[in-house]
């Protein structure tokens, strides 16, 4: 089975973190690909050019210069950071962002209601798994960032949960595949003030009952969605936990149908 993995800006951002990941990440047996984020360090860095970070609903509005910055950041410092530290732990990992081997083509996302900029959206048919699992099969960890790109030269900035979703469900049609949503909480929670009340097991009709009620909210909406359109496209097992949690298979929060 190979195990996809997605880490944010709370692990990418806090080095004691990320290297207590990664030592996690780099003894889980068995193949594995991880998807991150990017963090504060596109801000940090756009501040520092005279680029004021544009946000709408919490998400970054990626003009051209933007663009520049992100990949910059994204596709260079955060990945090859991660790759560098996984190699120092025996991971033989592969840096990529989804233009190259055409890992991951996107569209760009309409300009209507809001213009994004170069933000991009995923389509089902978008991930290259001849290539991803061809790299599995040869031994290496395949280390993936959200810029992808449209085919016709533009990169695109996209999601980072999307990205992982995408790729859990293509490969999951050529293998076993299984997906952990790390990020800040220790599972979707009854309570967002108290991190002790994890949910164990949320299925689609819990989560339809529980967005309606507003139990659910912002963004694990999305984080929810992407977790059950995983069941639903045959990733044999979804989780959403603390990235603390990865090797303890039974912490966190289980999305089934």
């Amino acid at each position: 089975m190979v195990n996809v993995v997605k880490i944010g800006g709370n692990i990418v951002d806090n080095p004691e973190a990320l290297d207590s990941f990664l030592n996690d990440f780099a003894s889980l047996s068995g193949p594995k690909v991880l998807i991150h984020g990017g963090g504060k360090e596109a801000t940090r860095l756009s501040k520092a050019l005279g680029l004021e970070a544009r946000m709408v609903e919490g998400r970054r509005i990626t003009d051209r210069q933007t663009l520049d910055v992100v990949t910059m950041v994204y596709a260079g410092l955060i990945n090859k950071r991660i790759v560098a530290m996984l190699q120092a732990r025996g991971c033989n990992a592969i840096g990529l962002s989804g233009a190259d081997g055409n890992t991951i083509a996107a569209t760009r996302r309409p300009a209507d209601p809001v213009d994004f900029g170069f933000v991009g959206d995923l389509v089902p048919t978008g991930i290259n798994v001849g290539f991803l699992s061809g790299l599995i099969d040869q031994g290496y960890t395949p280390v993936l960032c959200a810029i992808c790109h449209d085919k016709n030269g533009t990169l695109l900035n996209c999601n980072a949960d999307s990205v992982a979703g995408n790729v859990a469900r293509s490969l999951a049609g050529v293998m076993s595949a299984a997906i952990t949503f790390c990020f800040e909480k220790p599972g979707v929670l009854a309570d967002p003030d108290d991190d002790s009340s994890v949910i164990p097991v949320v299925t689609g009709d819990m989560f339809a009952q529980m967005r309606e009620s507003g139990a659910v909210a912002k963004g694990m909406v999305p984080k929810l969605q992407n977790a059950l359109s995983c069941c639903a496209d045959g990733v044999e097992h979804v989780r959403i936990c603390d990235a603390a949690a990865l090797l303890h298979p039974d912490a966190g929060t289980t999305v089934k149908i």
